[in-house]
């Protein structure tokens, strides 16, 4: 198999491993995979997210992300708010123990982030993160 053929296969196995390293290291603070990607993703938005734009950015299904704000909200990570814009809908936020949470997790993930990218140059993280732009730039378009 050569290069090309390989390509999907190691993305996908290096994002799965990059990620179940970081649930390994944020599972004392009580947060599978699930729950720190909901608080990232949360945490880097500047407007409230509908419960379905969240679960697109993470790449869930509706359902799958009801039941997991649930149990959220029951753990005090998040609150749903009744939309602005559309009062059929709700806005997902973080709570106070969330934001308090993000500082932790942030560093969690960049001393992990700095761990597996050491040895690799800048030049070769420049290539690699064009490279990967472009086809997820691609892949999105064709959905």
């Amino acid at each position: 198999m050569n290069q090309r053929e390989q390509f999907g296969q190691l993305l996908g196995e290096t994002a799965r491993a990059w990620r179940a390293a970081l649930d390994r290291r944020l599972a004392p603070v009580g947060l599978s995979g699930a729950r720190w990607r909901v608080l990232l993703h949360l945490a880097r938005t500047d407007v409230p997210l509908s419960q379905k734009e969240l679960a697109h950015r993470i790449g869930i299904e509706g359902p799958t992300l009801v039941a997991l704000l649930d149990r959220m909200v029951q753990d005090q990570w998040v609150e749903r708010r009744p939309s602005d814009s559309d009062r059929r809908s709700n806005t997902v936020h973080l709570t106070a123990r969330a934001r308090r949470t993000i500082r932790r997790i942030e560093a969690t993930a960049a001393a992990l982030r700095e761990e597996l990218l050491s040895g690799v140059s800048k030049d070769e993280l420049d290539g690699c993160a064009r490279v990967l732009a472009r086809i997820r730039d691609r892949a999105e378009r064709r959905q």
